[in-house]
């Protein structure tokens, strides 16, 4: 089979993002039965990144790899059994890593058309949407009524479980950092803004429920976060965890690690069921490996609530793919809103 000559952005060296990534051209087979190729325009930055850069994310490939997980672009080609009439669609897709390139292949299943929907708007639709739909709205829905915590709410994903959780008629305590992002999470609909830099976010979040409790907690820090939101939740609370952000902060290796676990302590699981909390671990990429159809259901229930206008993914920053540094900077800063869109220069 033929090959297409392309162009990555390669992961090449753990540690600071200026050092650790190099352009680099490869080149990429025609797409297999059920794939497509795409010739993409842009792509996203996830925290996944992150730790794949800083050496902790042990699903990333060996480098020197490329990392990302969602692209914009148009369909180039398409492999046995897939509709000649996707090409030349203009799509986002997922891909299980390989985003950081001109050219991508993914199932024909990982994609949904968006017309001209601007990039930076549909790259949140992606792992963002997906992923707090899958647990707000798929995993264990969000029920009228209940009490839910969201860490990082002012990011890709904390914006989206706002929206949903707003929707399906919970009380929302969003957790940010600074005022700019309490006025964003407000105009989202939450109904309580904790800022952790004023105090100790359990002691705010405690004097706001008053006698009640939390009935979930999206929390994708861990660490010392973990014994705090389970302290906080009531019975039948869930705490869902999706990241170890906490672990990033970390410059001592396997020390480091080892006292982020310390911090989230020992979990027994009978002492689970007698207070009748539970946990879940969210990890999208094993749902894409194991479950791909949870994924096409999700994007597609995404796509249809932006189009309908109900979902309002929120725009961040953007950057040319020759300021791949900067823009990892920024996202593991903690201090960006919404979702990071790297544009091909």
């Amino acid at each position: 089979m033929g090959k297409v000559s392309s162009e990555a952005i390669y992961l090449v060296r753990k540690g600071d993002a200026e050092k650790a990534f190099e352009l680099r051209g490869f080149e990429i087979s025609e797409p297999e039965e059920g794939d497509v190729m795409i010739e993409t325009e842009a792509f996203g930055l996830n925290f996944a990144d992150v730790m794949a850069r800083k050496g902790l994310y042990r699903e990333a490939p060996p480098m020197p790899c490329v990392v990302g997980y969602e692209v914009v672009g148009k369909i180039a080609k398409i492999g046995k059994g897939v509709a000649e009439e996707l090409i030349g669609k203009r799509v986002v897709a997922f891909c299980r890593f390989g985003g950081y390139a001109r050219h991508v292949l993914t199932p024909a299943h990982a994609v949904a058309e968006i017309g001209q929907v601007p990039a930076e708007g549909a790259m949140a639709l992606c792992t963002q949407a997906v992923t707090a739909y899958y647990m707000a709205s798929y995993l264990a829905p969000v029920r009228k009524g209940e009490r839910v915590l969201i860490h990082a709410a002012a990011g890709g994903v904390g914006t989206i479980l706002i929206q949903l959780a707003k929707m399906q008629g919970a009380m929302v305590f969003a957790k940010v950092g600074d005022a700019t992002k309490e006025s964003l999470v407000r105009t989202l609909g939450a109904d309580h803004v904790v800022n952790y830099k004023d105090s100790d976010y359990a002691d705010q979040l405690q004097k706001l429920l008053g006698e009640n409790r939390l009935d979930v907690s999206f929390n994708p820090s861990g660490g010392s976060t973990f014994k705090k939101d389970m302290s906080l939740l009531g019975s039948g609370g869930r705490m869902i965890l999706f990241g170890g952000a906490e672990l990033t902060s970390g410059k001592w290796g396997i020390l480091s690690q080892l006292n982020f676990l310390r911090k989230m302590g020992l979990v027994i699981p009978v002492g689970l069921m007698m207070r009748s909390k539970n946990i879940l671990g969210v990890n999208m990429l094993k749902i894409a490996d194991h479950k791909p159809e949870v994924l096409t259901t999700c994007l597609k229930e995404v796509v249809e609530l932006y189009k309908a206008g109900k979902l309002i993914p929120q725009k961040g920053q953007t950057y040319g793919s020759d300021n791949i540094a900067q823009a990892h900077a920024a996202l593991e800063s903690g201090n960006t809103t919404g979702k990071i869109t790297v544009f091909w220069k």
